[in-house]
């Protein structure tokens, strides 16, 4: 597979171009990612030629419906699943207090669900509420050394067949060990539940085929993955259409609309086609050809080769320091490249130090405090977090490090 051009890559997003950014290296992607081109560009064409209410018969109109339209099947196909299996919201935590409530609808008293203690809020608070509603909650707790989910341990929660939903992320947004989803999915239904994954954290380093990981739900968000802030959310049929509709009675028929009940930011839905504009892109540029999911896994594969190599020589550094503690795996192949670092000092102490020596990064508990406590570490305290995607250069890791020298 050939390497990342990675000149190619930074020249698509602006911000690496922008005066007032020079000089910083952005290591906060795991918050919120760069905006690439083309997302820029469906934005500003939509706000200036097509700012209208969509679905109509003037031409203005049909085409911000169309351009709506095509940013799902777009999206969808390269995530392997149909159409009106993928649908917006305002963010992913929105999305999933809709689907909790779908799913108290959904439960009969008696029956159980799974969450960890691994999880950013998003994918836990809205589940473990239920517990109010009379449904029992089961937690699926990581190693309190490594941080780990051993899915072995999920088979005595499965065991006597009560549990009906499995919630567990793709990767923690403080842990970064990349959980084997396809391994977890299959366990869960052949205990006969159904999962939610939340894909936050992972899906800035590509976007998966839902349909060969075996997830019921994927959620992720755009604005982590290079296009606007909104929510994604993939529901395959069998499970959306099961659920008690939560979107207005009459749009019960249509999957997509079924878990929105609010209308959808017309603009920002527009111009996510813009994510699907970069990634296949990306992968023409470096000789990736083939149908909208294996152009998605191609690029994937080149994101994922980048950040591991440049990823590698921060763990060993860190590694290499008595005074912190990484949390999660050491090696890069396991991980993605979102690193969080406890030491003596406060994370938010810390990142204020980084950032007059170019580094842009964060410090805190970023509403994983569960997962902080469940690794003995003080929520109050937080951790340093610094996190990059593959359009972070070689440079930027070496200017990191000699950085981090510095304030640890």
């Amino acid at each position: 597979m050939a390497e990342l051009d990675i000149n190619w890559v930074r020249a698509q997003f602006p911000a690496f171009s922008e005066p007032s950014l020079q000089g910083q290296a952005f290591f906060e992607n795991a918050g919120g990612s760069y905006t690439c081109k083309p997302v820029f560009d469906r934005l500003t064409r939509y706000y200036t030629q097509r700012k209208v209410q969509p679905y109509g018969p003037y031409d203005a109109s049909r085409l911000a419906g169309e351009e709506m339209d095509e940013a799902r099947r777009r999206l969808a196909a390269m995530m392997g699943v149909e159409t009106d299996e993928l649908s917006f919201g305002p963010s992913t935590t929105q999305n999933t207090y809709v689907l909790a409530q779908a799913f108290r609808q959904h439960l009969s008293p008696g029956d159980a669900i799974v969450v960890t203690n691994q999880d950013h809020e998003a994918n836990t608070g809205p589940w473990r509420r239920l517990v109010d509603e009379g449904f029992e909650l089961r937690e699926w707790q990581i190693d309190p050394q490594t941080g780990h989910l051993d899915p072995a341990n999920l088979d005595v929660l499965l065991a006597d067949g009560r549990v009906k939903l499995v919630c567990f992320p793709h990767c923690s947004n403080v842990v970064g060990e990349v959980n084997d989803v396809a391994v977890i999915c299959a366990k869960a239904k052949a205990a006969g539940a159904f999962t939610c994954v939340d894909g936050v954290s992972y899906a800035p380093h590509g976007f998966v085929d839902v349909g060969a990981l075996g997830a019921d739900i994927y959620l992720f968000s755009a604005y982590k993955t290079y296009g606007p802030h909104q929510g994604i959310m993939v529901i395959r049929r069998a499970l959306g259409d099961a659920l008690p509709n939560q979107g207005h009675y009459f749009n019960a028929g249509t999957l997509y609309k079924r878990f929105t009940p609010a209308g959808p930011d017309h603009a920002q839905v527009a111009a996510s086609a813009g994510m699907a504009d970069y990634f296949e892109a990306l992968a023409i540029h470096h000789g990736i050809s083939g149908d909208p999911a294996t152009m998605a896994v191609g690029a994937h594969n080149l994101m994922r080769d980048h950040e591991t190599r440049l990823l590698q020589p921060l763990l060993d550094y860190l590694t290499s320091k008595n005074s912190v503690r990484l949390l999660g795996p050491t090696l890069a192949k396991n991980r993605a490249p979102t690193v969080a670092i406890a030491a003596q000092a406060k994370g938010e102490m810390l990142a204020q130090q980084l950032a007059p020596l170019g580094i842009m990064a964060g410090g805190g508990d970023f509403y994983a405090v569960r997962a902080l406590k469940a690794q003995g570490v003080d929520p109050e305290m937080g951790v340093l977090r610094v996190s990059f995607t593959h359009y972070t250069a070689e440079e930027e890791i070496t200017k990191l490090i000699r950085s981090l020298e510095q304030v640890l």
